[in-house]
């Protein structure tokens, strides 16, 4: 979170005032560096405190907040995404994630996830790879940004058993969130959640998500069943 004051910030907005001028100048100064980030960063929003500063975040963490740069739609497709039609690749998976299956089947059990699901998530997320990192810096085999990782009790994201108890958790979350819609869930775990919202309780309009719904519930019905 970055919070930067204004002497001004704290007068009435009604009408001209000739420190308004200022302010906004002084809000485009605070967000430009973190505008070149957002798309890795999120949303970006900005509070205006009673005293004399304004505070900008990506985490809105209480309530008075506004929306003021929206992160651009993820739609350009990673390089190499995981995919149950390649045959050598769905081997080569089915190998890896038979090492996986007790630390799966043990957090299915605790999140009350379907552990078939939770194996295609992993597929599709980090082909089973516990070192996999993003470009945006999600880590592990379910592909937990920091942030997230801090929310659900992850000290170290590269620990594949810790990863997956914090993916399951996130993903039960999520599945409550959306009334067990398994669609939005897992656009939710893609985009984000305030995403799917911001579209209406719809899967987001992004390359990136409208091609990771299927290709998640594709390993769900191919890979898996194959596996299990």
């Amino acid at each position: 979170m970055t919070q930067c004051a204004s002497g001004d910030a704290q007068r009435e907005w009604l009408g001209y005032h000739p420190a308004m001028s200022r302010f906004l100048s002084f809000l485009f100064l605070c967000t430009a560096s973190l505008a070149a980030g957002a798309a890795a960063a999120g949303d970006i929003f900005y509070r205006q405190d009673p005293g004399q500063s304004v505070v900008i975040s990506n985490v809105p963490e209480s309530e008075g907040f506004t929306l003021l740069i929206a992160a651009p739609p993820p739609d350009t497709l990673p390089a190499a995404l995981p995919s149950s039609a390649d045959p050598q690749l769905r081997a080569a998976l089915m190998d890896r994630a038979r090492s996986y299956v007790p630390w799966v089947d043990e957090a299915a059990r605790a999140s009350k996830v379907d552990a078939r699901l939770l194996h295609a998530v992993i597929a599709a997320e980090s082909g089973y790879n516990p070192a996999a990192l993003s470009p945006k810096g999600a880590v592990g085999m379910m592909q937990l940004l920091p942030a997230t990782a801090r929310r659900y009790g992850v000290a170290n994201s590269y620990d594949a058993q810790q990863n997956i108890q914090g993916g399951a958790r996130y993903l039960a979350d999520l599945l409550r969130m959306f009334h067990n819609d398994t669609r939005l869930a897992l656009a939710a775990y893609n985009a984000g959640e305030n995403a799917v919202w911001r579209y209406g309780a719809k899967v987001p309009p992004y390359r990136e998500t409208e091609a990771y719904v299927p290709r998640v519930l594709d390993f769900y019905r191919k890979f898996v069943t194959a596996l299990l």
